[in-house]
């Protein structure tokens, strides 16, 4: 654990030396607010309903955008196997890592929080379903990072790292809107595998056991996934 303290650290920190927190974080403001108080006022109801119905299509593009560096990077210039051959294993790197994009993930969400508290200025919010949207984002961008983390690992190219894991975190995210198409027998089971299915749950402020499940699984799939991909490249 100490020497995934070690890489955490270190990986936390490369995000805010280079342009890549500040740029991200921008980006994920400017579409999430614009988007927010355009239907806010629109509608006229003290709720953030329309930001966590954005949230999950916003993740499933910035999300690999922030770890799709994390392990091709490595592999791209070689240091990964310094890396190996150092005291730490690949369970080590990979949590470093992960936990790195997930505290990334917790300082982007932290300024819009800003957005409850302009809503409760303007008109009677009820707090439940916002804690509950915001442990639902967290553990939704806890499953993204890991399947971002699992694409990073698969390739040496970060392009085709973002690519990979953009397409899984959008599939996750639209397979509970493509129902209609799918025989009677079958919905139960796609509409489980849907990521905005269950953040949606949680945002109502329901806290139920199988969505946590859903997240958990995961994330244990993705970084199970990453590590063997990085064994298999030692």
């Amino acid at each position: 654990m100490r020497q995934a303290a070690h890489i955490f650290r270190k990986e936390f920190s490369a995000y805010f030396i280079s342009p890549i927190a500040y740029i991200v974080i921008s980006i994920f403001l400017l579409v999430t607010g614009w988007f927010f108080f355009a239907t806010f006022f629109l509608f006229n109801q003290a709720s953030l309903r329309t930001f966590y119905a954005l949230l999950p299509v916003v993740f499933a593009f910035v999300i690999p955008a922030i770890t799709m560096r994390l392990i091709s990077e490595e592999l791209n210039v070689g240091s990964d196997e310094i890396l190996l051959t150092m005291p730490v294993t690949a369970r080590d790197v990979i949590l470093g890592k992960f936990c790195a994009s997930l505290a990334m993930i917790v300082a982007m969400l932290i300024p819009t929080f800003a957005y409850p508290l302009t809503v409760s200025v303007m008109g009677q919010l009820d707090w439940g379903p916002v804690i509950g949207g915001y442990i639902g984002a967290i553990l939704l961008g806890a499953a993204f990072s890991a399947v971002g983390l699992f694409s990073s690992a698969l390739t040496r190219n970060q392009i085709i790292a973002f690519i990979i894991g953009l397409s899984i975190c959008f599939a996750l995210t639209l397979i509970d809107k493509l129902l209609y198409f799918l025989p009677q027998s079958l919905l139960g089971v796609f509409a489980y595998l849907g990521a905005d299915f269950h953040f949606q749950n949680i945002a109502k402020g329901i806290i139920d056991s199988r969505d946590i499940l859903y997240f958990v699984s995961v994330c244990f799939i993705g970084l199970y996934g990453a590590y063997l991909a990085l064994r298999l490249k030692q």
